[in-house]
């Protein structure tokens, strides 16, 4: 019996940008110029494959620095972190690493110069996320106030004292942050932008490809891990782009078939910190299911490389 044939749009960029690649690095230099083990408070990136990669490699994942014993290093992910846990990291003589994203850096730098200048800010992003817990813990409390939502836009209501500058966190969907920019800059005429936007180059480029293939997929495949913002947030903007059949699997494991039956077109993509290689197995899988024809969708050609701290020089 003939198999049913399968047109795949693969969408491209998609996976590992410049920040998750050099946290990952970080991690194997680590390991390799100090030994085993390397401890890593909280995951590198938002994905269990290379989490489980990286342990298998010499790495022990923390929730907090409690757990890290004395003498070993310490490396902390590439979303970042408050102030107070290499603070706290000094207090207790720990090496260590900060894999943050120069991305996040970035934020966090613009953040402390608005605070500087005697503004408040406006942190736009998601409540409870490692980069949000991050930023807002470079500053006092109180001196960021977190808006999620549209709605949060609508009765935010500013202090009259002082000028308002905004920021937001990398990983967000381009179109919601700038309809939320949009409300607060009518309520706030004089707010205080980014020289450059937050959104970092990396989710923006995942987004428009994930656009430019949506209206023609029966169904897409966004590859990630169901905390990763950057993977849900193509998931989003495939429905919201002409394919509401758009599903965040992890691997090929988790594809439903059934789901696919009726499918003339897929489209896949893959979230900032999920490798190639899941990539090449959800293709593999379908290979063996579908006889596929495959189109590579490229908007961009990404050429970003972050240098490693000078810690690691070996």
């Amino acid at each position: 019996m003939p198999r049913l044939k399968l047109k795949i749009l693969l969408a491209a960029p998609r996976g590992f940008c410049a920040g998750v690649d050099r946290a990952i690095q970080i991690v194997e230099k680590c390991i390799e110029k100090h030994g085993v083990p390397v401890y890593v408070r909280h995951e590198i990136v938002h994905n269990q494959f290379v989490v489980r990669t990286l342990e298998a490699k010499g790495a022990i994942f923390v929730e907090e620095l409690d757990q890290v014993p004395g003498g070993f290093p310490v490396i902390f992910s590439a979303h970042g972190v408050p102030k107070s846990v290499p603070e706290e990291a000094r207090r207790r003589e720990l090496y260590y690493v900060d894999a943050t994203c120069p991305l996040v850096s970035k934020v966090h730098i613009g953040a402390e110069r608005h605070y500087k200048a005697g503004r408040h800010i406006i942190l736009i992003g998601h409540s409870g996320h490692p980069e949000v817990i991050g930023t807002m813990g470079q500053l006092p409390e109180g001196a960021i106030t977190l808006i999620e939502t549209l709605e949060d836009a609508l009765i935010y209501s500013p202090p009259s004292e002082k000028e308002i500058a905004y920021i937001t966190q990398t990983t967000l969907s381009v179109d919601d942050t700038q309809t939320i920019v949009d409300v607060l800059k009518k309520r706030i005429p004089d707010l205080v932008e980014p020289a450059k936007q937050d959104i970092c180059y990396a989710t923006t480029n995942r987004q428009q490809a994930v656009k430019a293939i949506a209206a023609d997929c029966d169904a897409l495949i966004v590859i990630g891990a169901p905390n990763s913002s950057n993977s849900r947030r193509l998931v989003e903007v495939a429905q919201l782009n002409g394919c509401k059949e758009a599903r965040l699997i992890g691997h090929a494991n988790e594809i439903d078939w059934d789901w696919l039956q009726t499918a003339k077109t897929l489209g896949i993509t893959a979230g900032a910190s999920a490798p190639e290689i899941l990539v090449e197995e959800v293709m593999e899988a379908c290979r063996k299911k579908f006889e596929i024809e495959v189109e590579e969708v490229e908007i961009a050609r990404e050429t970003v490389n972050f240098k490693l701290p000078r810690q690691l020089a070996i």
